[in-house]
């Protein structure tokens, strides 16, 4: 099997001295594993960042064996962020997320934009209430769509009210959830707006499918 492609790098682990076992989300081939020989490089080293853009020559010779990549920077996007350690961290977690929940070699255009939409929401002043609808999209994308109207009572809803209680009684959900409009909210409603998504994620999506929640979005949030 051989490509080129474009691809974000999702994750790296060391495979000898000189060499790293690469994941990249490709724009026509999905999510896509290989070895990146002389990886330690000068060369190649100082851009080899999670979430960085590359230009991807894949070859593998069987199915049997694992092939290996050529890489070349295309684009740099996650050292603008290693200052600020709470967008750095939700950097890490973002692609992480596509990663497990994305499958090898499998395309998805519209996951790969989403990356390049995440970079663009950094820089925006709220947000981590659009990362918030960008998580819910990633999640939908892979097949898990959720509409918070149909779990809460919306007779409770009026202009002045910033929580609307779940049909049962058990929890509140922030109403800018409902809204999805551009409203200021207040640091509180994101925590709890962060909370609710990943009891979903993990409920609905993670632990049906024997993945463990992810430690890193822990961490972020934990920043915020």
């Amino acid at each position: 099997m051989k490509f080129e492609d474009k691809g974000f790098l999702l994750k790296k682990n060391k495979f000898n001295e000189n060499s790293v076992i690469a994941e990249f989300f490709t724009e026509n081939n999905g999510k896509a594993t290989g070895i990146i020989f002389g990886a330690t490089s000068v060369k190649i080293k100082n851009f080899l960042l999670i979430g960085n853009l590359f230009n991807l020559q894949f070859n593998s010779k069987n199915q049997s064996r694992a092939g290996y990549f050529k890489v070349e920077i295309d684009k740099i996007f996650t050292p603008h962020f290693l200052d600020n350690k709470v967008k750095l961290n939700c950097i890490i977690y973002s692609l992480y997320l596509i990663k497990i929940l994305s499958v090898e070699n499998q395309a998805n255009e519209k996951i790969f934009n989403q990356i390049f939409k995440l970079y663009e929401l950094l820089n925006r002043s709220n947000w981590i209430k659009q990362f918030i609808f960008w998580e819910l999209e990633i999640i939908k994308l892979v097949g898990y769509d959720i509409n918070f109207k149909d779990y809460v009572d919306l007779s409770l809803t009026n202009d002045n009210q910033s929580y609307v209680s779940t049909s049962d009684g058990t929890k509140k959900i922030p109403s800018f959830l409902l809204s999805k409009d551009d409203t200021e909210v207040n640091i509180d409603e994101l925590k709890i707006g962060l909370k609710v998504v990943g009891d979903f994620l993990n409920k609905s999506v993670l632990t049906p499918n024997n993945i463990n929640y992810p430690s890193s979005r822990s961490e972020f949030t934990k920043l915020i």
